[in-house]
């Protein structure tokens, strides 16, 4: 498997996730297992099916966590000497030529990216015309309302 390029910030919530899934979410499946199979009769048992089909998730997501974690590179945005240029880990401010409307952004790895924390994936449209730029720097992103233009205002590494 290929190397899963992760913030360490990003690392740091999966780690959690995966602690909470394995300490606290599987416990509690099992319990729950546990309970329905007391009451009788496991064909019509719907909270044995719930049950279940929850700690199939839960050990899916736990085998998930455990693949991305154990095959990660983790990139420290405070470390990395880029030059003023916007690379992976960078927070970079843009503005909307057309609108005026300023948004900040982190670029970080698809299983890191979260739209509604401006967290956006490295692979995104918006990224991969970020990536190399400087500040000051004008990129056109093909939107699916057409080409838009922003301008770089500020590059940082936290």
């Amino acid at each position: 498997m290929a190397t899963i390029p992760l913030t360490v910030r990003g690392a740091e919530r999966l780690q959690a996730e995966l602690h909470r899934l394995k300490h606290v979410e599987r416990p509690a499946v099992i319990n729950a297992i546990a309970e329905a199979r007391a009451q009788g009769d496991l064909s019509e048992n719907a909270e044995y099916d719930a049950a279940r089909e929850r700690q199939g998730f839960i050990e899916g997501r736990i085998s998930e966590l455990d693949g991305t974690l154990s095959n990660a590179q983790l990139i420290d945005p405070t470390l990395l000497d880029a030059d003023g240029r916007a690379v992976f880990g960078s927070t970079v401010e843009i503005e909307d030529l057309e609108s005026g409307e300023k948004v900040t952004y982190q670029i970080v790895g698809d299983v890191e990216a979260d739209i509604r924390a401006n967290l956006i994936s490295v692979s995104s449209p918006v990224a991969r015309a970020l990536i190399g730029k400087y500040e000051g720097d004008t990129v056109q992103v093909q939107a699916p309302s057409g080409i838009r233009e922003f301008e770089i205002v500020s590059i940082k590494y936290l």
